[in-house]
C-alpha cells in the first residue's frame, strides 16, 4: 500500500498526467529533452539517431518536428518506416536493407548532420560515424549491440575534428540542476496536452505478473506496466 522514498528524489505529478506516463517519466522524457537541447545548441537542423522506433526516439522526433529539425533514424524493419515518417522523421533507413550503406551515404551527403545520438553502438554505429561530415559528435547513451565497436578511421578524430562522447541522464541532472525542474514540468505538460504519450503494450495485474510479463515484454514497440 505504501512506499518510503527520499523527498528530494520524488516528482510531484500534475493531475492531468496518466499513471502510465507518470511511471515512465524519469528516463525517456527527460533524456529526450536533454539530448534535443544538445542538437539545438549545435545549430544544424539534421541529426542522426539509431533505434529509431524506440519510445525515446519517438519523443525526440516529436520535439524535432515542432522545432523544424530533420531527424535521420535507423530501424530494423520496413513496417516501422511509415509510422516514424508520420511522426516527423525526415529519413528512415532500414539497417537490414541491401542498399542501406548506399542510402546512408546519400542522406549524409545531402543533410550534413553533425550530431549522432546512438543507443546501439557496434558495426551499425561505426558505419554511420564513418560517413558523417567534419566536426561530427557521436553521443553514446546505450549499447544494444554487444558486438565490438570499431573506429574505422581514427584519423578522422585528428584531421576532421570528430568527437566521441557519452550521455548519462543522472550526470546531466547533477550537472544542470537548474534545468531539472523546468524539464520535468515541460515533459508533464506534453503528456497532459497529448503532444506526447507512452506506448503501452500491456498493463498487467500484480497477481498475474509472473505468468504474463515475459510474453508481454517480448512484444515490440511498447512499455509493460505492473498495476497493484
Amino acid at each position: 500500500d505504501y512506499a518510503a522514498a527520499e523527498a528530494v528524489a520524488c516528482i510531484p505529478l500534475l493531475d492531468t498526467v496518466r499513471d502510465e506516463d507518470g511511471a515512465a517519466m524519469i528516463v525517456n522524457p527527460l533524456t529526450a529533452l536533454a539530448m534535443f537541447d544538445i542538437v539545438k545548441q549545435e545549430g544544424e537542423k539534421a541529426f542522426v539517431m539509431t533505434a529509431g522506433a524506440s519510445q525515446l526516439c519517438k519523443l525526440i522526433i516529436g520535439l524535432a518536428r515542432e522545432a523544424g529539425f530533420r531527424p535521420i533514424v535507423t530501424v530494423r524493419r520496413d513496417d516501422q518506416i511509415a509510422l516514424l515518417k508520420a511522426l516527423g522523421a525526415a529519413h528512415v533507413l532500414n539497417e537490414k536493407a541491401p542498399d542501406f550503406k548506399a542510402a546512408l551515404r546519400e542522406v549524409m551527403k545531402a543533410e550534413q548532420p553533425r550530431i549522432f545520438l546512438d543507443a546501439v553502438t557496434g558495426p551499425l554505429a561505426s558505419a554511420i560515424f564513418d560517413v558523417m561530415p567534419k566536426r561530427s559528435r557521436w553521443i553514446i547513451y546505450g549499447r544494444l549491440d554487444p558486438e565490438a565497436t570499431v573506429i574505422r578511421e581514427p584519423g578522422q578524430l585528428i584531421f576532421q575534428h570528430k568527437h566521441i562522447e557519452g550521455f548519462w541522464l543522472s550526470e546531466w541532472m547533477r550537472q544542470f540542476r537548474d534545468r531539472r525542474g523546468p524539464a520535468i514540468l515541460e515533459a508533464q505538460k506534453r503528456f497532459s496536452d497529448g503532444r506526447w504519450s507512452t506506448d503501452v503494450t500491456a498493463v498487467v495485474p500484480l497477481a498475474e505478473a509472473m505468468a504474463r510479463v515475459p510474453a508481454e515484454l517480448a512484444k515490440p514497440n511498447g512499455k509493460v506496466f505492473i498495476r497493484p
